[in-house]
This record gives C-alpha cells, structure tokens and sequence, in this order.
C-alpha cells in the first residue's frame, strides 16, 4: 500500500508556488491528501478544504485575551480555520504530516499519532509580520512558543535559505536544511530588445509591507524609456489593496496591470520582458534575508535584476552578474539604479541570467528533499 501523506498548508496552495513544487515531491513519494484552503492542488490524491472565511490564527475575543495573557498553549489548537481543519482529518491515520510554517505545527503534531513530521518553516516565523503593531504585540510571542515547543521534536526542518536556517537552529537547537524557492529549469531564451525601451515588470502578490508603492513612484521618476507591467495575486481583502495600487499608477500610462498568472506559466509570462524589480525596506527579518519566489522566477525568465541590498539576493546577483544592487532601500535609489541602466548592460545581464538558470534551478532543492523522504519514510 502507499505511504499516506498529509501536506498542511494554511494558504491557497494553487496559488502557493513552494508548496506546489513539495507536493510534486510528496506524490513521488506516496498517496498525498492536502488540507488547505482553495481547491484541491496538482499532485495531491485526497484533498481536504479548509472555509476561506476562517483564519488560522485565534483571532476570537477569547483568543486575543489568550494571546495577550500570554496563553499559548490555550490557543494552539483553538483558531477557527485550526478548529475545521483538525475536524475534517479526524479518523485518518498517515506515515507523515509534512507542516507548512510555524502556524501549522500544533496541527501537524496533534494530528501525527506518532508519525514523523516534517516542518517546513519556510521563512523565520517569529517576525513573519512583526511590522505591525498587533502581531508583534500578540502573535510574535505565539509564533516563538511555538517554535521552541514543537521545533524540538519535529523529525525534519527546512527554511527558504541560510540565513534563516541558522536562525531557527541558534535560537531552537534544531538542525534545519535549506530548501530555496527555486523553481525548476526552463527551457527559455533572453527575449530581443525592444529599440528604445526598457520592459520592467514585477510579480508577486499585492499585500501591504511589500514596498510596491515604492517601485511605482520610482519608475513615475523615470523617462519614457521605462515600461512598468505588473502581474500582481490579489490579496484575501477582496482586492482592495490591488485597487489602491492601480489607483496610485493611474496617472502614468506606462504602467500596466495585469491578471495574475499561475506559477507555472509565470517564467514563460515574464520572459517577454527586460528588468525584474524588486526593492523591499528591512522591516522585519524576513525582509532583510529575503531570497523570494520571484528573485528564481526571473532568472528562469532569463531577465536582468535591480533588488535592494539583501544580503542573500545581493550575494547571488553579484556571484553571477545578474544586474544592478541598488545602494540602499530608498525610492530614490531604486529610480537612480534603474535610470543608470543602458540597453548593452540589459542585455549582458539577461545573457548571465541565462548562464545561471540551471544553477539557479530547483535541482539542487528537490534533491535536499527527496533526502528527507527517504530518510523518513519507512519502506
């Protein structure tokens, strides 16, 4: 019989691009059963699906005075999405429970029954959004009771990159593998210039703390050779942020929104372009270790990058050439690297980006977790 697998994700996996290349690995391995929110993703066999409506946090009365009184092992297993989900597995039994990020973990162990989880923490849970003032004041000290409580006896770890990986293993003791979100090669060319402009574009989900105002009023600060296309998912608040950017670039006909597209088709999407962009002020630890899905999308997409100053975007763009590191988070600077571009260097650029593709592919990271199957699964 096949191993059952139960992959915990509180998002949309369709729209999730690290979780949408696990589960690829998880079916390789075994019969996967999903239990998430949205619909039931590619790869999973059984899929379980959590109300959109419901947050996965204790976002109750009860459950901020919980938080507040620093009651956390009250709140564990209390929020309302946390509640339905452990609900909708009730009965089943599985070889291994694999948890994505920090909020999952409490389910994951409750739900085991002995069996080996696998935590995948993807960045550093205790300031996932410590830049605003309840989570920092409530959730910040859940997330790291959390961490120090479950992190200890989960049987796998991995984090988006090294810098965060060590984190979790100085501050929780644990050892914590590097699974980047990388994604797989693709078989693309450099797309030509086109004669007298520079095609920015910039993809990712459209929720506030991701600095896209920026990246608009910077290109505002540009000539007339810049384009600036967005491909934007909207966030769970029914589009109004989406709207409020599109508001805010209405007055420059230069840049355009479009509707998202889906992970895999993404590279293909952006291929079309010149210039990835990305500037990102370090407001919590995650924005100062970033390595992003989008950082991989637009190598695949052999583009030339302009990113702030992250050490671990920085260190990657300066070991392959891959374009200009802008010097430091200001819109200023981020205008001024992008006014600074000439067509040659766009073009070296996205040349080196297309020498590194398949260094910079998930190769490297299926094979870190196809470790970890195999090291947990029992034959």
């Amino acid at each position: 019989m096949a191993q059952q697998i139960l992959c915990i994700s509180f998002s949309d996996i369709q729209a999730d691009s690290r979780v949408l290349r696990q589960l690829k690995l998880l079916a390789e391995a075994g019969e996967v059963t999903t239990l998430s929110y949205g619909e039931r993703p590619p790869g999973a066999t059984h899929h379980l699906e959590i109300d959109a409506s419901l947050p996965s946090l204790p976002q109750t009365p009860l459950g901020v005075l919980l938080l507040a009184l620093r009651q956390h092992s009250a709140v564990e297993l209390s929020a309302p999405a946390v509640k339905q989900a452990r609900g909708l597995v009730a009965g089943r039994r599985f070889d291994l429970v694999v948890a994505n990020e920090a909020r999952a973990l409490p389910l994951a162990h409750a739900v085991a029954q002995g069996a080996p989880v696998w935590g995948d923490m993807h960045e550093w849970a205790p300031e996932e959004r410590s830049h605003v003032l309840p989570w920092k004041l409530l959730v910040a000290p859940y997330m790291r009771s959390i961490c120090a409580k479950y992190l200890p006896r989960t049987t796998a770890i991995t984090a988006v990159n090294g810098s965060i990986a060590r984190m979790y293993a100085e501050q929780f003791g644990c050892t914590v593998e590097v699974v980047r979100n990388a994604g797989p090669f693709r078989h693309l060319e450099p797309s030509p210039p086109l004669p007298g402009k520079i095609r920015l574009v910039h993809s990712g989900a459209a929720v506030p703390g991701r600095n896209l105002e920026g990246t608009i009023e910077a290109v505002k600060m540009l000539d007339d050779r810049f384009t600036l296309d967005l491909y934007l998912v909207k966030a769970r608040d029914g589009g109004r942020y989406w709207q409020q950017l599109k508001d805010l670039a209405a007055s420059d006909p230069r840049i355009t929104f479009h509707d998202a597209v889906p992970p895999e088709e993404l590279p293909a999407t952006l291929n079309a372009y010149d210039v990835g962009v990305f500037s990102l002020p370090p407001q919590t630890m995650n924005h100062q270790f970033m390595l992003p899905n989008k950082f991989f999308d637009f190598v695949q997409a052999r583009l030339a990058l302009v990113f702030s100053p992250s050490p671990e975007t920085a260190a990657l763009m300066r070991a392959y050439d891959l374009g200009v590191v802008t010097e430091d988070f200001s819109t200023e600077s981020l205008a001024r690297a992008l006014a600074s571009l000439t067509t040659e260097q766009v073009d070296k650029y996205k040349a080196n980006a297309h020498g590194a593709a398949a260094a910079l592919s998930s190769a490297e990271d299926e094979a870190v977790s196809r470790g970890i199957l195999a090291a947990v699964l029992t034959p």
